[in-house]
């Protein structure tokens, strides 16, 4: 476990010390913990030494009577700082802790508002008049140990300890939505007051789930202050070491899908909370009370749209664009594996966007090929397949380099497939197609009458490919723009005006249950059809 430099110095009752501190972390967060498989191996350890710590430290200030709990985390307390300022410690715990602080000179300060924050929480309810007084705890709490061990994943400016810390707020807010049902059981309010009294809200009201329309609004309020910050945070990812990247990317998403759920829940996460299940495991829809008429679409096609005109609203560039674009693929296929889609497709490059300018289409490859590549092990390990759909002579290196290694590493897996179309045109496609078929039955081996629809398919680019079933395009435009012409024969169609950076499980589960209350014909009467659903559904289980 330990890296080699921890591992020289280490005695056996410091490696143990290590090791507790792992299965703390392990123990208390359970699925959240797994981002940490991405860290290097003589980052984890440094990292898990403040994680177990500081879980360890709030375990204490929630657990006992008041007095007690008190008189221990007082205790507890004061005892890490003097032993943090000695530089050595006998605790079984915080021996770990106390290395890392001393080995990599870590800020005593910040620790020192980390412990006075948990202290003055567990003495007292909280009560939070306006958002910037709940901003402070937040910070206190979660945001000041984030900026402490910021250090460890060996930044390349100090903007990222400040961002790192905006991170660790968005993150207990996403703690604060998770552990709803047990803080207002004990009383326990973490919510601005000013927003209870606007809404017309008392604190009881949380607990009875009434009135739902002013309860939904108050959480919906609390989900997008925390999106705020969050957005704020994303750059992060890209201060850090580049061994450290990926991990600090699973995090953003971990918060990104908890405030999905609360979003989805709305006034049910005061009683529900957030089930760490709910953001880790696919599962069939429908979830809870979602309720549906039809069946979920088996192969969901999505043309991204609007990167650079959400860009544009914020004054930032179009590279800034695609890498929000490339934030909201990631909640796509995340919420895809929730909703139990089998097939995903999705309009990356088409042959027409190389007419625009080169410094942004070298921008846009340069994006995404370090989106896929931070992505890969976290689709390999969720089941997803990657294919690439599309041409593959001209393409940057750098992409096609990316998706061909993700490609071998995923090919084996069956949770859902998805089609990332690049360098792709349909007309091209279908072309294509035809000279392939026309050279056949110049050799002789078809006959031109004897030309059928599956012929044609087998000499798409994805031979395979089912039909697809639902198409959503975003940010308001109405056309399929050469997407997937053969396979859209029969699509439901939704466009939604959202620019794709804002597309979310919402907006996603929406076009669902859009598509799900529609009757598929196929060019057939509705009583004819019956037949055909059954079919084509049982069609889409056996593939």
């Amino acid at each position: 476990m330990l890296g080699n430099e921890t591992a020289d110095a280490a005695t056996p009752e410091l490696y143990r010390s290590y090791e507790l501190c792992e299965r703390v972390a392990q123990r208390l967060l359970g699925p959240f913990w797994s981002p940490s498989q991405a860290l290097p191996s003589e980052v984890r350890p440094r990292i898990s030494s403040v994680v177990g710590f500081a879980l360890w430290t709030d375990r204490l200030a929630d657990e006992g009577g008041r007095a007690h709990r008190e008189r221990r985390l007082a205790q507890w307390c004061a005892d890490t700082l003097g032993e943090v300022r000695a530089g050595r410690s006998e605790h079984p715990l915080r021996r770990a802790f106390v290395h890392t602080m001393r080995q990599w000179d870590l800020d005593v300060a910040l620790l020192e508002q980390f412990l006075e924050a948990t202290q003055a929480d567990s003495a007292a309810p909280p009560a939070f008049a306006t958002f910037a007084d709940q901003r402070r705890h937040l910070w206190g709490v979660g945001g000041s140990m984030g900026e402490m061990w910021t250090p460890l994943l060996e930044p390349c400016n100090a903007e990222a300890a400040l961002l790192m810390s905006v991170l660790a707020e968005a993150g207990t807010v996403a703690d604060i939505l998770q552990d709803f049902p047990i803080d207002l059981a004990r009383g326990r309010c973490y919510l601005p007051g000013d927003d209870l009294q606007r809404l017309g809200l008392e604190v009881g009201d949380l607990a009875l789930g009434e009135p739902r329309d002013a309860l939904d609004e108050l959480i919906g309020l609390q989900v997008a202050r925390a999106r705020d910050l969050l957005e704020q945070a994303v750059p992060v990812a890209g201060m850090v070491q580049a061994a450290c990247q990926p991990f600090v990317h699973a995090m953003i998403l971990g918060v990104e899908c908890s405030l999905e759920e609360a979003g989805r829940l709305r006034s049910r996460v005061l009683r529900e909370g957030i089930s760490p299940e709910t953001l880790t495991v696919s599962r069939p829809w429908p979830e809870r009370s979602d309720h549906r008429p039809g069946p979920a679409p088996a192969h969901v096609a999505v043309i991204m749209d609007g990167n650079r005109r959400w860009a544009a609203q914020r004054g930032l560039s179009p590279t800034e664009g695609h890498s929000a674009g490339g934030r909201a693929a990631v909640r796509l296929l995340h919420s895809a594996l929730r909703l139990g889609i089998r097939h995903l497709s999705v309009f990356a490059f088409s042959t027409e966007n190389w007419n625009r300018p080169r410094e942004e289409v070298d921008r846009l490859f340069d994006v995404m090929a370090e989106g896929i590549t931070k992505a890969a092990e976290w689709m390999h390990r969720s089941g997803v397949r990657v294919r690439w759909c599309g041409q593959r002579d001209q393409l940057d290196q750098s992409v096609a380099s990316a998706l061909v290694l993700v490609e071998s590493l995923t090919s084996n897996n069956t949770a859902l497939t998805l089609n990332v179309f690049v360098d792709y045109g349909g007309r091209d496609e279908m072309v294509a197609a035809a000279r392939a078929l026309a050279a056949e039955a110049v050799a002789g081996t078809i006959r031109p009458e004897d030309i059928g629809p599956e012929d044609v398919v087998r000499n798409l680019c994805a031979p395979d490919l089912p039909e697809v079933d639902l198409l959503i395009r975003t940010s308001g435009e109405q056309r399929i723009s050469n997407f997937l012409p053969w396979h859209l024969a029969y699509a439901e169609l939704v466009f939604e005006p959202a620019h794709w950076p804002d597309f979310s499980y919402q907006h996603l589960l929406a076009a669902v249950m859009e598509y799900s209350g529609r009757q598929r014909r196929f060019g057939a009467d509705a009583g004819d059809h019956a037949g055909s659903v059954e079919m084509t559904e049982a069609d889409s289980e056996a593939e």
